[in-house]
């Protein structure tokens, strides 16, 4: 029987999704029930407790399967956009309501109770989070959660076009573990958040989005990698802008920057001893 990844496949020692009941042996197998993250966005943990890593986020509007809340008040959940599977604040989650229609454009954007851009906001929330507009009033766009600046959204058929330039939005935003909003993010999430905002399917983690974005490039100079190109060390994403130079999400830093590349694969093999794993064009 192959193993499967509990990163993408909810099983447990002591439970498992019940739509797996035929690939995996466990003592109880749990039916999920539909969910939708209220909140701004909610961490995704490996274990239900406040000081447990923290391996990815939710964000607002993200559909979520939810297979067990806990009386401390944690789900155990798998998100229906990229099938990651942890444990987040049931508060964070309600019954779903009208189906989203939109996604938000910009990098972050208010949700206000009312239509002006004067009044207390209610929370912020990143690009990507998806929204049910429910009508127009002025310059907003009434949400199930209050009103956003309409112009910060974007039909979810018509989604941008160039995400390397989406990812460039992103420079200066600190370096954060399992982070995956405007706030803070980590490498792969850079790359799944600017693909994402284009209509482009991706996976969450750095391995897996090497094995299966894009073909595999033939070794070249650093000056030879194209715009677009992935660069993965072990544990690590670049994205290459076509002019010598990466961009990414990154440790040493602590921030989103661009930077010479063979600045980065030195910096990269000195300092941890990883040599660039492959180059992938997407």
């Amino acid at each position: 029987m192959t193993a499967l990844d509990p990163r993408l496949h909810a099983i447990r020692p002591d439970a498992a999704d019940r739509a797996l009941a035929g690939e995996v042996d466990r003592p109880r197998y749990l039916d999920p029930v539909a969910k939708v993250v209220s909140a701004a966005s909610a961490s995704l943990r490996r274990e239900p407790r406040p000081d447990s890593r923290q391996d990815t986020e939710l964000l607002h509007g993200e559909r979520v399967k939810l297979f067990e809340e806990t009386p401390e008040g944690w789900a155990w959940v798998q998100s229906e956009s990229d099938g990651y599977v942890g444990w987040c604040p049931a508060g964070a989650l309600e019954t779903p309501g009208p189906a989203p229609t939109h996604r938000v454009a910009a990098l972050r954007t208010w949700v206000y109770p009312g239509p002006d851009l004067k009044m207390p906001p209610l929370m912020l929330v990143s690009l990507n989070s998806e929204v049910a507009v429910l009508d127009l009033e002025g310059d907003f766009a009434r949400i199930p959660a209050g009103f956003v600046f309409a112009r910060h959204l974007r039909a979810l058929d018509d989604p941008l076009c160039d995400w390397v330039a989406v990812a460039e939005r992103f420079v200066g935003t600190p370096y954060y573990w399992g982070g995956r909003t405007s706030l803070g993010l980590d490498c792969s999430a850079l790359v799944q958040m600017a693909m994402g905002a284009c209509g482009l399917s991706c996976p969450r983690d750095s391995d897996m989005q090497e094995r299966t974005l894009g073909a595999p490039v033939e070794p070249v100079p650093t000056d030879g990698w194209r715009r677009g190109d992935l660069v993965f060390w072990k544990g690590h994403v670049a994205i290459a802008l076509g002019d010598g130079r990466l961009l990414h999400a990154n440790g040493h830093h602590m921030d989103t920057v661009i930077e010479p590349a063979g600045t980065v694969v030195e910096r990269i093999l000195a300092k941890e001893g990883c040599p660039v794993s492959s180059v992938r064009r997407v």
